[in-house]
């Protein structure tokens, strides 16, 4: 080792001697830092084997805050030995900044584990049974929040700065926020209240019978709630208002209903036993309704221009789409049975009654 530095020595002069050792240093962390990249990349691989949701989440966290953690303190041991050996007094403050690069690396790491943990939980592929994504995020958002806030008192405690007092400069300052932020605040504990009570989630479909509020709700925030209408449009609504109004979740039925009301002619009244027995048979044995709920099929009213019966049973599917399926093949077969007992679907007519004896002679020409 001597014999190395008296080489270097001769080669650079006594003088030089350490800037050649910044470099050395330098090199030598850059390229530790990508040799911890690499380690990193055969974790991921090996960690994306298992159905674990923790080690993916610990692997991706750390990747960014080692790396960077090396890449600080080499660089500031570098810079430590240059303002040493120019007798500068920076050097001072390169053990704060190393105190400090670790601390936001700290916050760094659990920030980010504290994400990706939050995707793992609601992602099937990483749990049999995934968690619901409001109250993951909501969770998410308190942790990460209190960490942040965590790692800023700790970094002014380090510099100097009087944690008691700030709090208590936040106690009495918090009471007057409150009165000039009420409206705020009543956003961010109608947005707790959300989580809490939970009428909604990401995802579910929602509407207001009280105000013209209905669509897919996409995020809720600590302030505002986004839904995507259904002609995609985002509507953003203060948490607050959720307080104060009735909402409605379809996402959330069990089952959908048909209820329709149909008319055959008068002429068919002779029809109408054998047409609602054999609709309530097929009913019964159609394969999408749900034959544990209410099922109804009756004759209901002597309307003006036709005698009405009644359909009211619920589908096994709440999706949309599948609904709608459902609903006209039932009422496409009610349609056929009508048809084969020789009886039509009647339509709004008018019968002119004309008394016997009656005669129009007609007028002839002058």
């Amino acid at each position: 080792m001597k014999k190395i530095e008296n080489w270097l020595v001769n080669l650079t002069g006594e003088q030089y001697l350490w800037v050649l050792e910044l470099f050395v240093i330098v090199v030598l962390a850059l390229g530790l830092g990508m040799v911890i990249n690499r380690v990193v990349d055969k974790l991921e691989v090996q960690a994306a084997k298992t159905k674990t949701v923790w080690d993916d989440a610990l692997i991706e966290a750390c990747r960014r805050p080692l790396i960077w953690v090396v890449w600080i303190l080499g660089v500031n041991f570098a810079a430590g030995i240059a303002a040493q050996k120019m007798d500068s007094g920076l050097y001072d403050l390169v053990d704060p900044v190393n105190r400090l690069a670790l601390i936001f690396l700290g916050v760094m790491f659990l920030t980010n584990f504290i994400s990706r943990a939050e995707r793992n939980l609601v992602h099937p592929d990483y749990i049999a049974k995934p968690m619901d994504e409001t109250t993951v995020r909501a969770v998410g958002k308190l942790l990460r929040a209190a960490v942040i806030i965590t790692g800023v008192l700790i970094a002014m405690q380090l510099f100097g700065y009087s944690i008691s007092g700030l709090l208590a400069f936040g106690g009495i300052g918090g009471i007057a926020m409150g009165f000039a932020a009420k409206d705020l605040l009543a956003n961010f504990f109608g947005g707790l209240m959300i989580y809490l009570d939970r009428p909604f989630s990401v995802g579910d479909w929602v509407r207001s019978p009280d105000q013209e509020i209905e669509g897919t709700v996409e995020d809720i925030g600590w302030r505002l709630t986004r839904i995507r209408t259904f002609d995609k449009r985002p509507l953003y609504i203060p948490n607050a208002v959720f307080a104060n109004i009735s909402v409605e979740n379809p996402s959330r039925m069990t089952n959908r209903r048909i209820y329709e009301t149909i008319g055959v002619r008068y002429d068919d009244l002779a029809q109408m036993g054998p047409i609602i027995e054999q609709v309530k048979a097929m009913l019964l044995a159609h394969p999408d309704i749900d034959t544990n709920q209410t099922m109804m099929v009756n004759f209901n009213k002597f309307a003006a221009s036709s005698l009405d019966f009644f359909i009211y049973v619920f589908t096994k599917t709440t999706n949309w789409e599948a609904y709608h399926q459902v609903k006209q093949d039932v009422l496409l077969k009610v349609a056929d049975i009508i048809a084969a007992n020789q009886a039509e679907v009647a339509f709004p007519t008018s019968t002119l009654h004309v008394p016997d004896g009656i005669q129009v002679n007609a007028v002839k020409d002058q």
